[in-house]
């Protein structure tokens, strides 16, 4: 515990009115983006979740599959993150049908720069891992609003609705 404790990140955690982190991503052909190359040309979905193929992860992942033609119409783009491998991606992406893009963060070294890598509990045992959050990305490059603790059933409408108040 002692050695995940160190590897935290230092308690310091974006907020509203930040600049999102960099970070690296590929899209389903392997070609390698970063967020910066979105940023300023359209709004940003930047999701965590805990791991593939988990109920709770799965219905999120169902949902904004689901939504996406509408995300991208109002030129906003998705990016969901995990610990997953890509390989672990690459099934679930299959599996799901998922349209856009996963980022495998198997070191935790982004969820731990956006504060979401942190102590849970789950039926009375305490361990670290990634927490459900949501972080959306306004053309301007900042971030407009955060989503802590995401139940995922219905999350991509609420997620859509926020942009679609902002944007109006």
């Amino acid at each position: 515990m002692d050695e995940e404790r160190r590897l935290r990140s230092d308690g310091a955690k974006v907020k509203e009115g930040d600049k999102p982190y960099d970070f690296e991503f590929q899209d389903k052909q392997g070609k390698i983006f970063h967020l910066s190359d979105l940023v300023g040309e359209r709004n940003v979905v930047i999701y965590f979740y805990p791991k593939d193929f988990t109920p709770g992860c799965t219905i999120e992942a169902e949902e904004f599959s689901r939504d996406y033609d509408q995300f991208k119409a109002d030129s906003i783009e998705i990016i969901g993150i995990s610990p997953d491998t890509d390989e672990s991606h690459i099934k679930f992406r299959e599996k799901m049908k998922i349209p856009y893009m996963l980022t495998s963060d198997t070191q935790n070294e982004i969820s731990k720069k956006y504060g979401v890598y942190g102590l849970k509990n789950f039926m009375g045992k305490e361990y670290y891992g990634v927490n459900r959050s949501t972080f959306l990305v306004d053309k301007g490059g900042k971030i407009v609003k955060i989503y802590d603790k995401v139940k995922p059933k219905g999350h991509s409408k609420e997620v859509l609705e926020y942009f679609r108040s902002i944007n109006n």
